[in-house]
C-alpha cells in the first residue's frame, strides 16, 4: 500500500493501528543499530533509510535526484515488509540471513529479492533485524551498490 505522506510521523499515523507497534519497533531497532551516516526519511511512500546526497551525491541511478536507498519499512495490505538492498547485492549476507532466520523462527521465510514479508507479526525476528542493521556501513553499502551497478552495465 502506498500512503501519500511527507513525514515518518504521518506514515505511522496512516497505517492500521494494529500494525503500528510492530512498524515502530522495527523502525526503532533499525535507527538504533544502523551505522552512522544513514538518514531516515519517507522514501518511495514508506519509511526509508537512505544515503543522503551530501555523502553520495550521485544518488540512486534510477533517479539521481533521489538519495541512495538502503532499507525501507512498509505496511502492505497483508503483511509488513522490510526491504534491505544490501541483501539483494550480497549473496553472503543473503545466505547468512536465511540461515539465521531458519534457526530462530519456525515459520518459513517469505522473501523476494530484497523484500522480507512478515505476515504473522508475532514472528518478526527483531533480534535478527537488529543484527542485520549493523552489518553494512554507509561506505560498504556505497561500494556494494557501485559494484552491482558495474556488473549490470557489463552484462
Amino acid at each position: 500500500m502506498n500512503y501519500d505522506v511527507k513525514t515518518v510521523e504521518e506514515y505511522l499515523n496512516a497505517i492500521p493501528k494494529d500494525r503500528r507497534p510492530f512498524v515502530e519497533k522495527l523502525r526503532d531497532i533499525i535507527k538504533e543499530n544502523l551505522p552512522e551516516g544513514f538518514k531516515e526519511e519517507i522514501s518511495y511512500g514508506m519509511i526509508g533509510f537512505v544515503v543522503p546526497h551530501d555523502i553520495y551525491p550521485n544518488g540512486y541511478h534510477v533517479n539521481p535526484e533521489l538519495p541512495l536507498p538502503f532499507i525501507n519499512i512498509a505496511s502492505q495490505k497483508n503483511f509488513i515488509a522490510l526491504y534491505h538492498s544490501g541483501i539483494y547485492t550480497s549473496p553472503e549476507l543473503m545466505e547468512w540471513f536465511k540461515k539465521e532466520y531458519s534457526e530462530r523462527i519456525t515459520t518459513k521465510l517469505d522473501m523476494g529479492k530484497s523484500c522480507i514479508r512478515f505476515k504473522n507479526l508475532k514472528n518478526i525476528p527483531f533480534d535478527l533485524i537488529e543484527e542485520l542493521a549493523k552489518k553494512i556501513s554507509v561506505d560498504d553499502w556505497i561500494l556494494q551498490y557501485e559494484n552491482s551497478l558495474s556488473k549490470m552495465k557489463n552484462k
